[in-house]
Parts: C-alpha cells; structure tokens; sequence
C-alpha cells in the first residue's frame, strides 16, 4: 500500500511536515544528482524527477553556457506507461546498498567522451545518444543489471544473473564470461555485499580504456553462512535466504580476471589474497590497471599495477595504520605512469598524496578524491578545526587551494576544465548545482514546511560538535530534551546544511530542545579523533553524547535535565538503547531504529575494523553488546525494526527484547512489515515519525 498524494493539489494548509518529509524522499526528489561531466567541459548529464513529489528520474543533459536542460529519457515514455517495481534482484541489492528509495533512471553510465549512455529499466536496456538527446531500447535477452557502454561508446557490458555480457547496439550480444563449471554459488561482474555495503565499491566490472578487454570479478560464496530473512505477515511465504558474512566467520571468496573480447581465456590477476583478501577498489585508465587490496584486519593496504596480459602485479603503494587504514573515495588510480593518487593519514590528519608525496596541509581532512589527472587533482574536504563545514580544494603542481569558502557543505564533479560544485547552507533548503558562469541547474525539490531554527557550538578539547534545535519564538520557558545523534563511525550529524536539521526541527517545533553531537569516532576531525573507538564503540561514544548534553543546558538554561530522551537509528539506534541501559540518571527514554545489539551479527568488513575478531577478542565484543544489559533497564525503551533487513537483521531488536522480557523489563517493540534497513514507503515513513512522539510524549509525561 502506498500514499499517493498529487503535487499539483496538495496544499501546505493541510500537509503536515511527516507527510511532507515521507511523500518527498526526505526532500531528494526534484534535485540534480550523478553528475557527469564531458572531458571538454561542454555537456553535463545528470538525473533528475520532475518535481518534488515524483519519485520517477528522468535523464537529462545541458550544453555548458547556454542554459537550457534537455529530456534525454523519460521512463514513463519508453516503458510505454507500464512503469514497475519489478526490478532483477541485483538492482534491488544495489538500490538497497546504496540507500535508494528512487525510481526509473537510478543510475547510468557513459563512454569517455559522454556521448553516448546507458541504463537499465524494469530489466531492460536502453541506450541514449548525449549529442541527439534521443533513447532506445536495445533488446536483449534480460534481466539487465548495471550496464555500461565500453570506452568509445561502440558496445554495451551487463550483467544478467550469473553472467557478464556484452551487447552490441543492434541488439546483438554474447557472454563474456560465465564458465560452464561454475557452480550457483558463483557469479560474475557484480559487486559481493561487502564491498557494496562497507567499500563503497558498487560495481564489479571495469572496462579496459580501448575497450578490448574487461577486468571483471568473480566472487564465489560458497562459504558464506546462509541466513534466512521470513515475513512473518505471511506463513505461506518461504523465508529468503541470503549469504551474510557476520563478524568472525567467512568472507565470499572474490578474485579479479582480464577478460579479452577476442574469445581467449581470462587471465587471473595475482596477489596475495590470503594475506589481503578485501579487493577495495578497481581502476583502469590509460596509465594502467591497478587494485587496492586490504588485510583481513584492516591495519595493511597495498595499490597494485597489474600487467593485463599476464595477470601479475607489482606494488605500487603501500600503508600501514595500528587501529585500520581508511579506504578513501576516488583514490586508487593511475594518473601517469609512475604517479598514483591515494589519500593516508600522516601527521595527524587525512593527506592527499600524489605519486607518493604530501601534497595537502595537515590542517585540511580530506574527505574524497573527486577527480584527478597528472596536472590536477580535485578534492573535497574540511578544515580539522571545524568538520561542519566541507569545502572543495584544487591541487596542481603550483600548489593546494580551497574553490569554495564560507559556512556550507559543498561537493563536486570534475573533468576537462570544468568544475560543477554543489553547496548547501543552513539558509536555503537542498543544495544549489552551479556550472560555468554561475548557471545553476534548475532544482524541482519541494521546500519544507519547517526551517532550521539552529544554534552551532564547535568541538573543544572535551566536547563534541553540537547543534542545538529549539522551537521557533519559544518563550524560555522549560523545554525536554531530546538528543538525535547518529553519532558513529563514517557518518555527521552536526552539519550547516538546511536538510541536515529538518526532522529535528520538526520534533523542536512539538515542545522539545533538540539536541545532536557528533562524538568521537565521527568523521573529520583527524586521525585520533575517528580511531578513538577503537576496541570501544560504546563508553567513549556515550561520555560525548552526555558532555554535549550538558554543554548545552550550560548555553540554553531552558533545557530541562529532568526529562532528556534520546532517538537514533542503525548505529543511533545502538547508541539510544545503550543510553538507557547504561545511563538511566541522564536519559529517561530512548527510541532505538534498527539498532545493532549484538556486534557478533554484523558484518566482517565493518565490525572487525573497530573491534577486531571476535573470535580471538570475546571480551571486547561482550562489552560492546546490549544484550548483557537488558537486566539493567529501568526507562522505557522503542525498539523499532524492518522485518526485511539484511543489513541490520531483525534479530538485533528481538534478541534483545528476548533478553529484557527474559529479565522481566517491560518495553515496547515495533515491527516493521516488508520494510528494510531503509524507510522508503511513504506510510511507514510518515507515521513511524508520528508513532515516535507519541512514545516520546507518554514516555516523559508530557501529555498529548
């Protein structure tokens, strides 16, 4: 069942903001997103819906300097109207990785000169011409999953199921690898959960930059335990079944093959995977074929060149870290024969290094690596002193220099001579793409129905970032408290970005002081800062949320100590419920949203990093669990859970409302029926934010 609510009728003076926030997408839709640019800097294609309230992208391109924005490929059109949720199971794996609640063109790729491109609808591929802004289907036989035309825009690679295809554009097509001996465990050109869920690696196919070959993955999951993921609504439904790699046991075993076009065999590349099995990141310019490879452990990573026609690899980077070497975006690439682009951590910050030398200050954290040849290399990143801020950076041999300035987060997409940098400020609601000569893409995104009324204290020696949301014209009269942090690895809260702060505002706006801390472990503060959780994911990250939570009612003497709840979601939601268990003085109620409870049923690739293998170093896992605390609760306490998550699996939250009824805690559980890790269907999303302030209202005595 969904909510349909027609943009065109809907009125602000009977939509509320829960509705707003859930029809919206959390107010994504209608925004320019995957940016691509031309290596001349004269076309840019990007996705985009047609207006806030349509979930439906579009593909669309403009001519750098003339204003105008043209429909590439409506999905509605080319499907003749039959638009359908039934999707290949790996786009539906994709989609659920990468967070996407979007529908039609969700990705896309181009040749190198972006001319031409290519995507996937309903399992179908089609093929858009960038210069005749014209698309078609390419029948081929399906499902089609993640394609992308080779390098000079003759031919088309996906995957279908098992194998890895190439079509041509009169619908003509071959496999290009998928070996008759392999078993159903095994599966070609895509991306193992992993390396989609924890590297940041989404694809599993590259194509060679003449377009002869294609190195291509192979990953066997054999020896991945199988767990299975029922739906309880329905008895008649068999469960599904899914190869989830829980911290301390097996990993899918993934090697990577060159792939000729001319009928010869793969050809394995080499290394020492038993020593570094992660494969983190592929890369194939004119300067050659490289891998970044990571130890089981996270403290080792390496940069290998490998020779295509061979298969053997030389080490061109090496780096090592105590607690984990971070995998940073964009890196990993050739950009000369003897130059790469990789990022490390030297002298207490995150540093930009090319052809192994420092080329960024230590006073910068860089975040990415956005583009980057032999004379310039384009990055994202924030000052050490104040990660609220990003900013985007240029380096060439002349020097490092910041391209933007101010209090807003800004990102980017580069090529040839062209920059296209998006910003967003605590002012304007979204984020604003601006070309060439300050045109801007047009941004179809609604505009909320609350605005941010928000106060920033930067981080100190011994407190954390914190943002602080108060109702609009409140009186100074005594306000509850209520913290919203995530407030765990890789992710920020405390940002100057209007969207950052909507559903927070929204809760301050009903009675409450709002409250959000990034605490150690956080990005974008420096090295010590994020590997301060290491072995420790739970005292450390709850000190900071409680000297946040003090530091503010230093600043706003409205805020009531006496009645402080506490609301999060994933790793929030593991620090909600933590708060009640561990501190009832300071928090009186908590609201935990697919919270991990037990570190032993999360993934390797994440959970080892921070704490290590759990079945060498059982005490620390133990004393990261909820679940030997349950006997402790003495606040009431949410558990709200997706029963079709497979990243955060249901278990979390029925193991540990097990272990509370077990010690006779009462509690409240909320299941969520065909919902996953993420909260896409517009009904849940709306009345699971009025079913929290419910809670929270009853909760804390604050009457209705």
């Amino acid at each position: 069942m969904a909510l349909v609510i027609d943009s065109a009728i809907a009125s602000e003076s009977r939509d509320t903001f829960p509705r707003q926030h859930a029809r919206t997408q959390r107010f994504t839709l209608g925004e320019p997103r995957d940016l691509v640019v031309s290596p001349d800097g004269h076309r840019v294609v990007f996705a985009r819906s047609r207006g806030g309230s349509d979930p439906v992208n579009c593909l669309w391109v403009t001519d750098v300097g003339k204003g105008r924005e043209d429909l590439v490929a409506d999905p509605a059109e080319l499907l003749g109207g039959a638009l359908t949720d039934d999707l290949p199971p790996e786009e539906r794996a994709r989609r659920e990785r990468a967070r996407e609640g979007a529908s039609g063109v969700t990705t896309f790729a181009t040749d190198q000169a972006v001319t031409v491109a290519a995507f996937a609808l309903a399992g179908r591929l089609f093929g858009a011409g960038l210069l005749t802004r014209r698309s078609r289907e390419i029948p081929v036989p399906g499902p089609v999953f993640d394609p992308r035309p080779d390098p000079l825009g003759r031919r088309i690679a996906y995957v279908s199921g098992r194998e890895l295809r190439v079509a041509e554009l009169d619908g003509s097509w071959r496999t290009v690898v998928a070996e008759p001996g392999d078993p159903d465990t095994v599966s070609w050109g895509s991306a193992d959960f992993i390396a989609a869920e924890e590297m940041n690696r989404q694809r599993g196919y590259w194509w060679s930059p003449t377009g002869h070959a294609i190195a291509a993955c192979r990953v066997d999951v054999a020896s991945v335990p199988v767990w299975h993921i029922a739906n309880p609504a329905d008895p008649g439904q068999p469960p599904a079944a899914i190869r989830y790699p829980a911290a301390g046991t097996t990993n899918p075993e993934v090697t990577l093959h060159v792939c000729p076009l001319d009928g010869e065999a793969p050809i394995e590349v080499v290394w020492d995977r038993v020593r570094y099995p992660y494969l983190a990141k592929v890369n194939w310019t004119a300067h050659g074929l490289t891998l970044v490879v990571q130890s089981r452990d996270q403290r080792d990573l390496q940069m290998l060149h490998a020779e295509p026609d061979t298969g053997t690899t030389t080490i061109v980077f090496e780096d090592h870290d105590d607690a984990w070497v971070e995998l940073v975006p964009g890196t990993g690439a050739m950009v000369a024969p003897d130059t790469v682009v990789m990022c490390a951590d030297r002298d207490g910050s995150r540093r930009l290094l090319v052809g192994g030398e420092v080329v960024s200050p230590a006073d910068v954290q860089v975040r990415a690596v956005v583009s980057a040849d032999a004379e310039r290399v384009i990055v994202t990143g924030n000052p050490v002193d104040d990660a609220s801020v990003q900013h985007v950076y240029r380096w060439t041999p002349s020097g490092f220099e910041a391209l933007t300035a101010g209090l807003g987060i800004n990102t980017a997409v580069a090529s040839g001579g062209l920059i296209a940098i998006r910003s967003a400020t605590i002012a304007e609601p979204g984020g604003r793409w601006r070309l060439a000569d300050g045109y801007q893409l047009r941004h179809e995104a609604e505009r909320p129905l609350v605005r941010p009324n928000v106060t920033f204290a930067i981080h100190t020696a011994d407190v954390p970032a914190t943002a602080v949301l108060l109702p609009h014209d409140h009186d100074g009269s005594p306000l509850p408290v209520l913290l919203d942090p995530y407030g765990g690895p890789h992710a920020q809260r405390v940002v100057r970005s209007h969207n950052a702060h909507l559903t927070s505002q929204w809760f301050a706006d009903q009675g409450f002081a709002v409250v959000v801390a990034d605490g150690r472990g956080t990005p974008g503060r420096g090295t010590a800062y994020e590997r301060a959780v290491h072995h420790d994911l739970a005292v450390g990250v709850l000190d900071d949320q409680v000297a946040a939570l003090r530091a503010a009612a230093e600043r706003h003497p409205e805020l009531d100590l006496g009645r402080v709840a506490i609301r999060g979601w994933s790793f929030g939601g593991y620090l909600a419920a933590l708060a009640v268990l561990r501190r009832p003085d300071v928090f009186h109620a908590a609201i935990a949203g697919a919270p991990v409870t037990e570190w032993r049923l999360y993934d390797t690739h994440y959970t080892e990093r921070y704490l290590g293998d759990p079945t060498e170093q059982p005490d620390v896992y133990d004393a990261n669990s909820l679940l030997p605390l349950a006997v402790d609760l003495r606040r009431p306490l949410l558990l709200v859970h997706g029963l079709a998550d497979d990243n955060v699996v249901a278990a979390h939250s029925l193991q540990l409302s097990q272990a509370l009824l077990a010690a006779g805690k009462p509690h409240e559980l909320l299941a969520l029926v065909g919902v996953t890790h993420m909260t896409p269907q517009e009904v849940v999303a709306e009345n699971l934010l009025l079913h929290q302030l419910d809670f929270l209202r009853r909760s804390l005595d604050l009457g209705s």
